[in-house]
């Protein structure tokens, strides 16, 4: 046989291999080497890659079972901490999008969104596919229905309940995923049996009252994690969940003592669409 039809014969057998290869290596999970690369990645911010010890963001996201060819929408990311991690790991086979509150909604969520659009536009190759989605808080639509894979939110939904804002946001989380499709949660978690009107001013929620807004959007509960647990967190704090690292918004007062205790104790939640 010639040399160049024994080459184009070799293509045509090998392509099908290398191509169900590649298919193959994007449905998987993220691999342990791939989580390895991005948490080492030049392009993290210093100070958020010393809160690994806190957010343990490679088990959180292998729970909520991550795949580099996954539609994926963060929830207001703030100054994009998992950003930093999921645009990354998703740029090549999948997508991330930040939803973000629209700028005009208030000072704050407008210096997130520019601060989050000056890290994907000047940053490096790393964020060349992410996208940012800003949303009505009032009347929340995260995009086309059906259209994401997985819905993932950090310490947000506080947030939420304070602003009263909270079942609208489930409700459209619930919209936007495909059947199947899996809602992470992770947020400040209060004591058991605690009164929600009692503590909501203090950042943490009781993990029934999330489960509850979750399910009653429509979500079914899949599993909990212990990933974000800290049994040294006393949940009893002059000013709240802020007390603690990293907001220590009593300044130098008690700073050793809080820093010993570390982040707060957090809930990890994964619910699916049925």
């Amino acid at each position: 046989m010639k040399p160049a039809l024994l080459a184009l014969t070799l293509t045509a057998l090998l392509a099908p291999a290398i191509s169900q290869a590649a298919t193959s290596s994007s449905t998987a999970a993220v691999s342990p080497e791939q989580y390895a690369q991005v948490l080492a990645g030049s392009w993290r911010v210093p100070q958020n890659a010393l809160r690994d010890q806190y957010r343990h963001p490679q088990q959180t996201l292998s729970f909520f079972g991550l795949k580099p060819n996954q539609t994926l929408i963060e929830i207001t990311p703030g100054n994009g901490w998992y950003s930093e991690l999921l645009a990354p790991l998703l740029r090549d086979h999948g997508q991330y999008i930040a939803a973000v509150q629209a700028p005009n909604a208030s000072d704050y969520a407008r210096k997130n969104a520019d601060t989050l659009q000056k890290k994907f536009s000047d940053g490096p190759s790393q964020y060349a596919k992410a996208q940012i989605v800003p949303f009505d808080p009032k009347a929340p639509s995260l995009g086309a229905a059906g259209s994401a894979d997985t819905v993932l939110t950090f310490r947000n939904v506080h947030n939420w309940v304070l602003a009263d804002t909270a079942p609208q946001m489930f409700q459209a989380f619930f919209r936007v995923l495909k059947p199947g499709g899996v809602l992470g949660v992770v947020d400040h978690r209060a004591h058991q049996g605690a009164s929600l009107d009692e503590i909501k001013h203090s950042g943490y929620l009781p993990t029934e009252y999330v489960v509850k807004l979750a399910t009653d959007a429509g979500f079914k509960l899949d599993a909990q994690s212990e990933i974000n647990a800290n049994p040294k967190d006393t949940k009893d704090y002059p000013d709240g969940v802020w007390t603690l690292p990293p907001a220590l918004v009593l300044g130098d007062k008690d700073r050793a003592k809080y820093q010993a205790i570390g982040e707060s104790d957090r809930m990890t939640l994964r619910f699916i669409k049925p």
